[in-house]
């Protein structure tokens, strides 16, 4: 997946914003009279039914049982974790992570209610308590851990997008030296790459381009203001696939799976540690009875799964 982006600046951390997220290749959901115990059903495409399991959704904390959904904030496109169901339709999603994240809620009894935030304000607006989730390709990280607990779905690096051919020998994150690079803003990306520029370059710095979104920095690189994208590498392929005849993934042989390969992971409040293990818990029920790859399959990224769900892996 891509390696989700947003830096946590200390104003960020100190500031008080959330948002609710919506995804969607589902479904509209039926569900139970009685909040305590609520039966939910949702329709993934390609997939199938997935239902409530009351032994997985005595896992939830009272409070959400009461409630029966779970709002979500998202920031789309980047696919192919999230992105709109039609365009210019910015209310309805759909997606590897919208489908997953509304599996899992379905699973524990809950409807999922998602909304799109600008990426930068996720995290603040977790904090906030404007919505009780956030989700779209977003990394695990120590400092996001800061704020949010993080479920573990998925594991992905930095890839690297180049003008077809590869005029200038881009294999690997070495190769950008003395280039320019497009990264979305507030990215793992941006800070990533600054980072390495400093130590791994010697002399040669890297020149970090930033933009609101992700097929913006895909722009520049098609216009020639910029010799390469970097962004989470899964979002990458989906992107080559698209632009076949103009864009290429370097060849990084020596980490097939990107650049700093990293859980990606839908992000709870710190505070609700409950909520995080209750969809744990209800992310491994997907996995263990095949509705996870399934779900991967629909968007071609098997390579990505995990055999378990884990809290706050991250590597860095």
């Amino acid at each position: 997946m891509r390696s989700r982006r947003f830096a946590l600046s200390t104003a960020a951390l100190a500031a008080v914003a959330l948002a609710a997220a919506a995804c969607g290749t589902t479904d509209t959901p039926t569900t139970g009279s009685s909040a305590a115990a609520a039966t939910v059903t949702v329709a993934i495409t390609g997939v199938g039914d997935v239902t409530t399991d009351a032994k997985v959704a005595a896992k939830l904390p009272a409070d959400f049982r009461g409630k029966g959904a779970i709002t979500i904030a998202t920031n789309a496109p980047y696919e192919p974790f999230i992105d709109f169901k039609a365009e210019g339709n910015t209310t309805e999603f759909k997606g590897l992570d919208y489908d997953l994240l509304t599996a899992a809620a379905a699973r524990l009894g809950l409807t999922a209610q998602w909304s799109q935030q600008p990426f930068d304000g996720l995290v603040p607006g977790l904090q906030a308590g404007k919505y009780d989730a956030i989700a779209g390709g977003i990394t695990d990280k120590k400092e996001r851990q800061q704020v949010a607990t993080f479920v573990d779905y998925s594991a992905s690096g930095t890839g690297f997008l180049v003008a077809k051919g590869n005029p200038m020998s881009i294999n690997d994150v070495n190769g950008l030296c003395g280039r320019t690079v497009a990264v979305q803003k507030a990215s793992n990306q941006a800070k990533h790459l600054a980072e390495y520029s400093k130590t791994g370059c010697a002399g040669k710095a890297i020149t970090v381009k930033e933009y609101p979104e992700n097929p913006q920095a895909v722009q520049a690189l098609l216009a020639g203001t910029v010799d390469a994208v970097a962004a989470t590498k899964v979002n990458l392929v989906d992107t080559e696939q698209q632009l076949k005849d103009k864009v290429q993934l370097a060849a990084d042989a020596q980490n097939p799976n990107g650049w700093l390969a990293s859980p990606n992971g839908f992000g709870f409040l710190k505070s609700r540690a409950d909520l995080a293990q209750a969809f744990q818990a209800a992310v491994q029920s997907l996995i263990d009875d095949g509705t996870y790859g399934k779900i991967l399959a629909q968007y071609e990224q098997k390579e990505i799964g995990l055999v378990t769900a884990t809290i706050d892996q991250a590597i860095d």
